[in-house]
């Protein structure tokens, strides 16, 4: 299986440019402040959710908590966890990685302590969460679902929803409107590389700036 056009384009988009988008279209969700704490560069693909928190496990055979995570991706989907139960407990580990990165998952957005850190670092294994732990989930949380909606720092995101990561943050993007956010969003940088361009060409950053600007996010021009 290959990855979906639609992450592939997305990965090319900075987290900044799609929040335009999204400011101009009216949908989706920005989170900032989420560092990234393992990998490097930008992070997109779609989501594959798991939610974790105090209480019992859906009924079946026991299994480890993100295995079935894990093993219902493919190629061009990210994990995204919530684990907002307070307890200082994690929700993703160094076996997760290993097993993730050889199904070839794209990486992991957390809300909520993810451990064994270095092992992603190790790995190249991209990780965004604004919590480190080296506590067990083991006796404090479990896996309370996957593949269900889940609420990631305030925002909700559902299964197969388009997730795109950087250093200035986080964006979610609902399965159904990618179409437009990434007509948009592409708009947006073609119209900046523009602009770039007259500048390294020597005109006056008022010139090239000017109302211009606000009326490309707006898209009114």
């Amino acid at each position: 299986m290959s990855v979906p056009d639609e992450v592939t384009r997305l990965g090319r988009l900075d987290v900044c440019a799609v929040s335009d988008a999204l400011d101009r279209l009216g949908i989706g969700a920005v989170v900032t402040g989420v560092p990234q704490q393992a990998g490097s560069g930008r992070l997109a693909g779609q989501a594959v959710t798991m939610k974790v928190g105090v209480g019992d496990p859906p009924p079946g055979p026991p299994r480890h908590l993100g295995c079935n995570a894990i093993e219902s991706a493919g190629p061009g989907d990210l994990i995204v966890v919530e684990q907002r139960s307070g307890r200082d407990a994690g929700c993703w580990g160094g076996l997760l990685t290993l097993a993730a990165k050889l199904r070839g998952v794209r990486g992991v957005v957390a809300d909520g302590p993810v451990r064994d850190i270095d092992e992603a670092v190790g790995y190249g294994f991209p990780v965004f969460t604004r919590h480190l732990t080296a506590r067990t989930a083991r006796g404090r949380v479990a896996e309370l679902g996957s593949g269900v909606p889940i609420v990631f720092e305030g925002a909700r995101v559902n299964p197969g929803d388009y997730i795109v990561a950087d250093r200035s943050g986080i964006a979610i993007i609902p399965r159904a409107e990618i179409g437009k956010v990434l007509e948009v969003a592409e708009g947006i940088v073609a119209k900046e590389a523009a602009m770039a361009r007259q500048l390294l060409a020597g005109q006056a950053v008022g010139d090239v700036m000017g109302g211009n600007y606000e009326f490309m996010l707006k898209g009114t021009s």
